[in-house]
């Protein structure tokens, strides 16, 4: 069985410091230290693209149980380390390199031990059938005896790679690490309870691989199970009750499948989000027609959650696991609301102590007298690190340093009608120092998904094309979330034609208050965002004067083909998706030909700028390769960039810099800012 391990970890490296300085604070009235709130008033002089593409020197960043220690992916002048530090002392304690490691995710086992996961692209088609994609790994880094355990490592017949997510629970006994595992000698997929010290596997529950989720409480103890068939859609939650999984309710949700969130607000409950017409009227529904229930599991009674509207996140008491709040969106960031009374009193003193800047909560301390805070309204991000036993508010670290307050472009809400008459939300970056735009360069940069939405936030792509000159638009189109269902559906069979039109609506938009040149604009993005990049110069060629897509979809057929052959069957969740989306009339529907930008290429009248990364295992690499052939045959202006090494997500720096110095550079020569 393979072994993998971070790549290039050599204990004992030095490192940064960390801390700043300290100011003081009270319980229910703090008062935070000096943050980069520095509002821009003349434009400065530009830095190096080079900049906005560098990882962020505070990538991740984690609180130990008792919020004395703190962990953290750090990177240094291009160094990338693993660093823990005191928070009483300013000691660190631990320093680890880890070169371009994908870290997604960093928490604390214990005070000594961290639990770090990673993914990296492989194709282990000779182990189980996995054909290349993005697996994950969970480390276990032991700060204390310098020591690295992978979670399944040593575990006879199981997969490395854990299937779901690695959780740790804090019994009387200790810290208890679970995970699934699949066993490939026997093609199961059990519950593996982790040796901390060695990170081999014991089995501790039979799951079928057609289980998709399941919920413990604090002690580790299963509360609830689902199974989901993909080709029948058939959904089943199951509870524990008298020892046993017993069925409580079926539904055959061949899309919208119902969700097993987690704990509910009280012991023995979970929260599920599902479609329940025979429980519930449709006021305050997700996208998809949900509410949200709270079961309690010893009865198998529903009832439903309160709530304003429909949650947009979900907050779990770290050790309890109990459901203490949730997190709802608005134009401008996001707010929580609180079921329990401690979290509540400390979250509304911290919102009085960063007004206007929609800080959200990063991580606790177990007896959550200690939050990390993460803000990034008004400057490039940073964490501030709240004690209410010392009464402090303490500047933790920024994410982009050298991206200082005056450097950050104003980011604004707006909305507009699109040419039906539907409202679209939408975000506006100027160049910084400008605080109202007049007949400038326009780059709309639409998001990938597409049901996604952008938000107020710092956004690094959004902010290095505003630092050239441009304004960007960011519009969440029909299709995008956090709008309600209705618009979601609206989305439904538009790709190519309402959703595309939406984004040039939003440049006329502009254009109609003197905002923007409409002779000056071209169009960027990524994922989705990429196929709308391409469509745009295609199916909508008279609004742009260039195009640069990021690892887009150019063929319809020829995705959902890939989707198919990916997923191993037909008939699967991901295709009915995509089909849904697209409009299609199942996978080989001929008409998907009319939107599909590499069957159109003979309407382009502006160049276009492919980039694709070689391990995208998302969107992959043939989409951007047949439409630069279609391209040359067409003998029509354009660029294709493949990037070694690079996933969908832009995850290495080195990589992501090269995207964004050759995007720019081609949005420059085609619509040059000055």
């Amino acid at each position: 069985m393979r072994r993998v391990c971070i790549a290039g970890f050599l204990f004992g490296l030095g490192l940064v410091g960390f801390m700043p300085a300290y100011a003081s604070a009270q319980d229910e009235a703090l008062a935070p230290t000096t943050a980069p709130t520095t509002a821009p008033t003349t434009a400065p002089a530009r830095l190096p693209i080079e900049i906005y593409g560098r990882e962020a020197r505070i990538d991740m960043i984690a609180l130990s149980p008792s919020g004395r220690r703190v962990g953290r992916v750090e990177a240094d002048n291009g160094v990338r380390g693993l660093i823990v530090s005191d928070l009483e002392t300013g000691q660190r304690l631990f320093g680890a390199h880890i070169g371009e490691s994908k870290v997604r995710g960093l928490s604390f086992i214990d005070e000594d031990r961290i639990l770090v996961h990673v993914t990296q692209t492989e194709s282990l088609s000779a182990i189980g059938g996995i054909g290349r994609r993005e697996m994950s790994y969970g480390q276990i880094v032991d700060i204390r005896n310098n020591n690295v355990a992978q979670v399944l490592a040593r575990t006879d017949g199981v997969l490395a790679s854990p299937f779901g997510p690695v959780e740790v629970f804090y019994t009387a006994q200790g810290p208890l690490v679970l995970t699934r595992g699949y066993n490939v000698t026997e093609g199961k997929m059990n519950l593996h309870r982790i040796d901390l010290r060695t990170g081999r596997g014991r089995s501790v529950r039979e799951m079928k691989p057609a289980i998709s989720d399941y919920v413990a409480n604090g002690n580790g103890e299963l509360l609830a199970m689902t199974e989901y068939i993909d080709q029948t859609g058939r959904w089943t939650l199951k509870l524990m009750q008298d020892n046993w999984m017993k069925d409580n309710w079926t539904i055959t949700a061949l899309l919208d499948q119902p969700s097993l969130i987690g704990m509910g607000r009280t012991p023995g409950t979970v929260l599920i989000s599902a479609t329940r017409p025979d429980l519930t009227a449709d006021e305050d529904i997700s996208e998809d027609g949900s509410n949200l229930y709270e079961i309690t599991v010893a009865t198998g009674e529903w009832t439903r959650l309160p709530y304003e509207k429909y949650p947009r996140g979900f907050l779990y008491h770290p050790v309890t696991k109990l459901l203490i709040g949730l997190r709802f969106e608005e134009d401008l960031g996001a707010r929580y609301a609180f079921f329990d009374d401690l979290a509540s009193r400390r979250w509304k003193a911290i919102e009085r102590a960063f007004p206007d800047q929609y800080p959200s909560p990063s991580d606790w301390s177990h007896d959550l007298g200690v939050v990390l805070v993460y803000i990034d309204k008004g400057d490039s991000g940073h964490y501030q690190l709240v004690n209410f036993a010392n009464g402090r508010a303490d500047l933790a670290g920024v994410e982009y340093p050298d991206l200082t307050p005056e450097r950050v472009g104003k980011v604004s809400h707006l909305t507009y009608k699109a040419a039906d008459g539907l409202e679209i939300n939408a975000y506006m970056t100027l160049p910084p120092g400008v605080t109202e735009a007049r007949n400038l360069p326009l780059v709309v940069l639409p998001h990938g998904g597409p049901a996604a939405h952008d938000g107020a936030g710092f956004d690094y792509w959004a902010q290095a094309i505003a630092s050239r000159g441009y304004v960007v638009l960011q519009p969440n189109f029909r299709g995008s979330t956090g709008y309600g269902r209705a618009f979601v559906e609206a989305g439904y069979g538009e790709w190519g034609r309402k959703m595309q039109t939406d984004l040039s609506d939003g440049v006329r938009h502009l254009a109609a208050q003197g905002a923007i040149d409409p002779a000056r604009v071209c169009i960027m993005g990524a994922s989705y965002g990429g196929y709308a990049a391409m469509a745009a110069v295609t199916l909508d060629a008279e609004v742009y004067r260039c195009a640069v897509a990021v690892a887009g979809v150019s063929d319809l057929r020829r995705m959902l083909r890939w989707t198919v052959n990916r997923q191993g069957a037909r008939n699967n969740p991901t295709t009915r998706y995509w089909i849904r989306f697209m409009g299609a009339d199942g996978v080989r529907d001929r008409d998907l030909d009319a939107y599909s930008p590499v069957m159109q290429v003979d309407q382009i009248k502006a160049p276009l700028m492919l980039i694709h990364g070689k391990d995208d295992t998302v969107v992959p690499i043939e989409q951007s390769r047949v439409m630069a052939e279609a391209l040359v045959k067409a003998n029509l202006p354009h660029e294709y960039i493949e990037l070694d090494g690079e996933d969908h997500w832009m995850s290495r720096a080195s990589t992501r810099t090269r995207m964004l110095v050759d995007a720019i550079r081609f949005i420059e020569s085609h619509n040059p800012a000055d």
